[in-house]
């Protein structure tokens, strides 16, 4: 039988994406977010469709204190979890947070602290546990910084740092952890946005998110094209990229 996941940021599309992948191959799942509703209607939505155990609870990514009694309520539930999927995000707005620092907090909180927070609670878990996995949804935003997005890159970046010192640390307690490094995705955050292209599908990412996690992967990014955008973008000298509108 199939271990149980959570999924942190259950709500949003890349997430329902790839939970359906995790649902198909028969694995429990806790979905975890700060919409009640939503979080019912999903997990009504996946027992009906995948026959599956699907259970849910209320998280905020900045109510720190909170984490490590939300996970034991997991995995209490569940009768244990085998792995993790990180899924939230905030992009923010980089004009306003020039002048606005309850923005840039807001960016800072939710997609670098409030993640690092969860993340090691749930790392200290499976590190005990000796087994499992963790799946954290980064972006390439956070390869270069870029005046387009570098309040929201500097985060992402921050948390790329993270699960990649993570995975060093649990490597011997072969607990696998994976860096899934985001180009454009149809989805919420990124509907309206200007200068937009191959924009993928929430549910063809979470597809391409479990296989790499299959194939044990260290990191990947999704689209897969993304990897070549910014080897190109990162080899770009700095004299030159800072003259850039990017």
């Amino acid at each position: 039988m199939r271990g149980a996941v959570l999924i942190l940021g259950a709500t949003s599309a890349i997430a329902r994406g790839t939970a359906v992948a995790l649902a198909r191959r028969g694995h429990p799942l806790y979905l975890g977010g700060r919409d009640e509703a939503e979080l019912a209607r999903i997990a009504a939505d996946l027992i009906i469709r995948y026959q599956i155990k699907v259970h849910w609870g209320t998280v905020d990514a900045g109510n720190y204190a909170a984490h490590g009694l939300f996970l034991e309520q997991a995995v209490e539930t569940m009768g244990g979890l085998e792995g993790v999927v990180l899924a939230f995000g905030y992009l923010g707005d980089t004009v306003a947070a020039r002048t606005e620092f309850e923005e840039v907090k807001k960016i800072m909180a939710i997609n670098l602290i409030g993640a690092v927070s969860l993340l090691n609670e749930c790392a200290n878990y499976l590190e005990n546990k000796r087994s499992g996995f963790i799946i954290g949804l980064s972006s390439v935003a956070g390869d270069r910084g870029r005046q387009s997005n570098y309040y929201y890159g500097a985060a992402k970046g921050g948390l790329s740092i993270f699960l990649q010192g993570l995975r060093n640390r649990l490597f011997v307690s072969r607990v696998q952890v994976l860096t899934v490094k985001l180009g454009f995705v149809d989805t919420g955050m990124t509907f309206g946005l200007p200068r937009l292209f191959w924009v993928a599908l929430p549910y063809t990412v979470g597809e391409r998110i479990i296989i790499a996690l299959e194939q044990r992967q260290d990191r990947v990014y999704v689209p897969w094209f993304w990897r070549y955008i910014m080897f190109i973008i990162c080899a770009i000298p700095e004299f030159l990229f800072k003259r850039l509108k990017l």
